[in-house]
């Protein structure tokens, strides 16, 4: 099975977010068609794609975006010291609370169509974070998970455990849109105007922070498709 990958490089968060919609959209219509076609044939009755999705990455400009369970409290400032700032915000439609996206962070948005992989949501959920431990891990970085919090975290076990990656999800019939975002080299000032994924006593770090230097954007990239690519058993295809 293939999945696409689309380096976007630096997109602005709104268009995005529109093209996300746009893949995510042609991907259920394509199930549907699929569907009143027989399951397993093509739009036009012939053989069926080996295509899973398409995989995005990005970097936003500084931009505060909260889930749809998400509490505007956590947002610490109002939003004119906001565009003081040149930070957007949005309230969308995936599941978490609020988060931030800026230069320095690779977001990842596979737009995939689960049932083509063979595997269900949680179990998808639990590969994207395994994915960025194992990415992490080749920088030295030990990584893990902590209950009833997602996203992947280092000392998940300590006092103050420091969220490096967070990860929200939308899916509706097994096709997925929006996905995680990992600190790389992210300026770590912008979260202390957010309870980061409605957590005031948690900290957040990046990829340069725990390492000391700085981390080649392009090379991170390159490990976290490959760690994808792996984990969802996917060839990914530019």
């Amino acid at each position: 099975m293939k999945a696409r990958c689309r380096d976007l490089g630096k997109m602005d968060y709104a268009a995005c977010w529109e093209l996300q919609r746009s893949l995510f959209e042609e991907l259920l219509a394509k199930k549907e068609r699929q569907r009143q076609n027989g399951a397993d044939g093509g739009a036009d009755g012939g053989a069926v794609s080996d295509e899973a999705g398409t995989v995005l990455l990005v970097e936003h400009p500084p931009v505060y975006t909260l889930g749809k369970s998400g509490r505007t409290e956590n947002l610490l400032v109002d939003r004119t010291a906001l565009e003081r700032l040149g930070a957007q915000f949005f309230h969308i439609d995936r599941g978490g609370d609020i988060t931030f996206h800026g230069p320095g962070q690779l977001v990842c948005y596979p737009i995939l169509d689960l049932e083509r992989i063979g595997i269900g949501l949680r179990e998808y959920i639990d590969l994207l974070e395994e994915a960025v431990i194992r990415t992490v891990a080749r920088y030295g970085i030990a990584a893990g998970r902590i209950a009833g919090a997602s996203g992947v975290w280092i000392d998940p076990g300590g006092p103050v455990p420091r969220k490096i990656c967070a990860l929200g999800v939308r899916s509706s019939r097994f096709v997925t849109m929006h996905g995680f975002a990992l600190n790389v080299t992210t300026d770590l000032a912008w979260f202390s105007r957010i309870n980061p994924c409605g957590f005031s006593d948690r900290g957040v770090t990046s990829i340069a922070r725990e390492t000391g230097r700085e981390v080649a954007m392009e090379e991170v990239k390159r490990l976290v498709l490959d760690e994808l690519g792996n984990r969802l058993s996917l060839e990914m295809k530019p």
